[in-house]
């Protein structure tokens, strides 16, 4: 084997090692929003679960909503396989919201397998839908927890801090965009439509429970093929990149071997 040989070897296998690694760092329990989560707004938001375990599968998920920035709306879509339990928490100060005073927020959400569950491999989207969002905060925290078949339990809780290393275990953080007029705008109308959906809530689940079913998983695979096209995006970057460096390196050395000869 001549030495560009050699080097070009040894730059896929840099590159492999590149490719395994970042797999490694996109595995944890994510929050991204479908679209934009401004101040003051409503949004959208997917939690992205994969399953870290060659041997076990993820049956729960528990997400912690901000004590801090309490928010009036939290509701998770319906996802097939799934149980989705909301937990609700007294508020020491209550808010108002559109003139209506309200007196206790959503704590937690608990998503339980009821059929499914995340395979060796796999990963889940829960889209929730959230505001109003505080107006005075960058950022949103949700620290979750994700339980396994076996009992293991990861805990996805550790707070990033601006300029550090990311944690081990870091916790889902959703970040904020500035507020327009449009913003604002649009969450009093989000407000207004999902009242007027909770007016005929009670036709939608009783009159067809296929329908909403098909439509959640349709959402959630959208959205799913969305990330994992970004995520492979990035890394097919990556790896590319340290190949074209490690063949510049090679063609370096053998033109300076040709120059001393």
């Amino acid at each position: 084997m001549n030495n560009f040989s050699r080097l070009a070897a040894a730059g896929v296998v840099a590159a492999s090692s590149v490719l395994l690694l970042s797999g490694t760092a996109f595995a944890h329990v994510s929050v991204q929003p479908q679209g934009e989560a401004a101040k003051g707004g409503y949004a959208t938001v997917n939690f992205k679960v994969p399953n870290e375990r060659d041997n076990a599968s993820t049956v729960k998920l528990e997400v912690t909503v901000p004590a801090e920035h309490p928010l009036s709306s939290v509701m998770p879509q319906p996802v097939p396989g799934w149980k989705a339990e909301v937990t609700k928490t007294k508020l020491a100060k209550p808010l108002t919201v559109h003139g209506k005073q309200i007196t206790e927020a959503v704590s937690k959400i608990t998503w339980t397998a009821d059929g499914g569950k995340i395979a060796p491999g796999q990963f889940q989207q829960f889209p929730v839908s959230l505001g109003q969002l505080p107006e005075n905060a960058d950022q949103l925290v949700f620290k979750a927890l994700q339980t396994y078949d076996n009992k293991e339990v990861v805990r996805w809780i550790e707070e990033p801090k601006e300029g550090a290393a990311e944690p081990e275990h870091p916790a889902p953080v959703l970040t904020l965009s500035e507020a327009t007029g449009d913003h604002h705008g649009g969450g009093a109308s989000d407000a207004k439509s999902e009242d007027a959906a909770k007016a005929k809530g009670g036709e939608a689940e009783h009159g067809d429970d296929h329908t909403a079913e098909a439509a959640a998983e349709a959402g959630s695979t959208g959205a799913a093929a969305h990330a994992d096209a970004t995520d492979t995006t990035a890394r097919v970057l990556g790896v590319l990149g340290i190949v074209a460096g490690a063949a510049g390196v090679a063609f370096g050395v053998l033109a300076g071997r040709r120059r001393s000869a």
